[in-house]
C-alpha cells in the first residue's frame, strides 16, 4: 500500500548505527534504551517500590528487558494503552559455566549455541566478549570487551576438499569454540580473572555471568548511493531503537494522547520466550496492570483498559532475496526502503488480522509513511514472533509488523537506510493514537 513517503532522516539511521555498536547483549540493550528515555524525562521504578499514579514516563528494567510507559494528563484508570514490542535478544555463541577450555596448545572458550544462528557467519570473524557479571552481595556490572578478542578459525580447504561439492558442515559442538591465545596450561578461572580485571573489578568478586560473543565490525553504509546499512542484531535492537525513539516522541510531543503508549522489549524471543524476561512471562501484564491499580482503578478498569488495548509486535521480516526469489511468497516480494512490513499468517504464526491491519494502515497513513504485506510461501513453515504469544496471554489485539532486512540471524545483517526511519515513523503515530 503506497502513500506519501517521510523524508528520509539520516540521523535516525546513524543514531541507529550508534545504538547496535553500543548493544552488544541484551543487557546493554535495556541500559542504553533506559539512558535515552531518561533524557526524555522517564525515571526509573522498581518492581519491589508502591507505585503512584501521578502522570509521567516510567520504565522498569528487569535483566535483559525494559517495559517503559507514559501516563499522559488526565488519563483514568480505564485508559487503554497503545503498546510496541520488540526483543533485546539475537542469535550468538554464549559462554558455558565452565569457559576455560583447549587443546593442542591453543586457549580456547566453551560456548554454547544461542537461538539459530547461521553458523558459517561466525567463522573468521574478530569477536569481543561481553554481557553481565554478578558480584557476591548479588548486584551486576556490565562488561564489554569491544576488540579483536575471540576468532572461530574455518578449517582450511586443503584440509577438506569436499567443502566446495558437498557444502559447509560443522557440528555445534566440536567446531564453533572460538580461540583466544596459545598455552597448554589451561587454569579454571582464567577467563573470568581477565574479564574482572576488564571491568575494574577485584579479583575473586564474580560469581555468576551471562557472557557472549560479538562481532567487533563497526555497523556501516553499503552501496553505491549508501542506501543500505549492514550492521549486527537488526533482529531485532533496529525495533528497540525505533520504538524508544517513538516513545520518548510521543511522551515530548505536547500530542493529546488518548492511550498509553508502551515500549516492551523482552528478552529470550529466540529460544522461545519462556522466561521472566520474555514475552511468555507475566512482566508486561504485571506492569500494565500496576499501572492502571496505581490511578485508583479496579478489577473492571483493568478488564476495560485491556480490551481497548492494542500492541504492534515489532520485528524483522525477510525482503526478497534477489538469489533466492523463488523462496518467497510469488505475489508478496517487500523490498528494503519501501517501507515497514505487515506480516500476515493464516495459522496464527503472526497475529495480524484485517482489524489490526486497519489499525497499522491508518498509523501508515498519519505518518505518511508506505507499507507493505509479507506472506510465506506455503510450500515453507513461517517463522513466528512475540505476537502471537502476547495476543494469547493478555488477551490483547495484536499486529505483527517490522522492517524487511537480508541476511536475518547472520552475525552482519542488511537492511534499507530509510527503513528505520519510515518504521519509528509509524511507530510514533501509533502510539500518538
Amino acid at each position: 500500500m503506497s502513500a506519501p513517503a517521510a523524508r528520509f532522516d539520516r540521523g535516525h539511521t546513524d543514531d541507529l548505527m550508534s545504538f547496535l555498536a553500543a548493544s552488544p547483549t541484551p543487557y546493554h540493550a535495556v541500559a542504553n534504551t533506559a539512558e535515552r528515555l531518561e533524557k526524555a524525562g522517564f525515571r526509573q521504578v522498581a518492581e519491589t517500590d508502591a507505585w503512584d499514579g501521578s502522570s509521567g514516563g516510567r520504565y522498569v528494567l528487569r535483566g535483559g528487558a525494559i517495559v517503559a510507559w507514559y501516563v499522559p494528563e488526565g488519563a483514568a484508570a480505564h485508559t487503554p494503552f497503545h503498546v510496541i514490542g520488540a526483543h533485546t535478544d539475537s542469535p550468538s555463541l554464549r559462554v558455558k559455566p565452565q569457559p576455560d577450555t583447549g587443546a593442542h596448545g591453543w586457549r580456547q572458550v566453551a560456548v554454547e549455541i544461542y537461538g539459530g544462528p547461521l553458523l558459517n557467519s561466525w567463522l573468521d570473524r574478530d569477536l569481543g566478549l561481553a554481557g553481565r557479571l554478578t558480584l557476591r552481595d548479588g548486584s551486576t556490572v556490565l562488561v564489554n570487551v569491544d576488540r579483536p578478542l575471540l576468532r572461530v578459525p574455518q578449517l582450511a580447504i586443503h584440509l577438506d576438499r569436499t567443502v566446495s561439492s558437498e557444502g559447509l558442515k560443522l557440528d555445534k559442538q566440536r567446531h564453533l569454540q572460538p580461540v583466544w591465545g596459545l598455552g597448554n596450561d589451561l587454569r579454571d578461572g582464567d577467563l573470568i580473572a581477565f574479564l574482572e580485571a576488564e571491568a575494574g573489578l577485584a579479583a575473586g568478586s564474580v560469581t555468576g555471568w551471562d557472557l557472549m560473543t560479538h562481532p567487533v565490525e563497526a555497523p556501516a553504509y553499503l552501496g553505491r548511493d549508501r542506501e543500505l546499512v549492514a550492521g549486527p542484531r537488526m533482529d531485532n535492537l533496529l525495533s528497540v531503537h525505533a520504538g524508544a525513539a517513538a516513545l520518548a516522541a510521543a511522551a515530548t510531543s505536547g500530542a493529546a494522547l488518548t492511550r498509553i503508549p508502551v515500549l516492551a522489549a523482552f528478552d529470550h524471543e529466540e529460544n522461545g520466550s519462556q522466561s521472566d524476561t520474555g514475552a511468555d512471562g507475566p512482566l508486561l501484564g504485571t506492569v500494565l496492570e500496576r499501572s492502571a491499580f496505581a490511578r485508583g482503578g479496579s478489577y473492571e478498569d483493568r478488564a476495560r483498559a485491556f480490551a481497548g488495548t492494542v500492541c504492534l509486535s515489532s520485528d524483522t521480516g525477510h525482503a526478497v532475496h534477489p538469489n533466492y526469489a523463488e523462496r518467497h511468497d510469488p505475489t508478496h516480494h517487500p523490498r528494503v526502503n519501501g517501507g515497514p512490513i505487515l506480516k500476515v499468517n493464516v495459522n496464527n504464526r503472526y497475529a495480524t488480522d484485517g482489524s489490526g491491519r486497519a489499525v497499522f494502515a491508518a498509523a501508515c497513513e498519519k505518518a505518511g509513511v508506505p507499507f507493505q504485506s509479507f506472506v510465506s510461501n506455503n510450500s515453507m513453515p513461517c517463522g513466528t514472533t512475540i505476537g502471537p504469544i502476547t495476543a494469547a496471554r493478555h488477551g490483547i489485539r495484536t499486529v505483527d509488523i517490522g522492517v524487511a532486512i537480508l541476511s536475518m540471524h547472520s552475525v552482519r545483517e542488511l537492511c534499507g537506510a530509510d527503513d528505520p526511519f519510515l518504521l519509528a515513523n509509524a511507530l510514533t503515530a501509533f502510539l500518538e493514537g
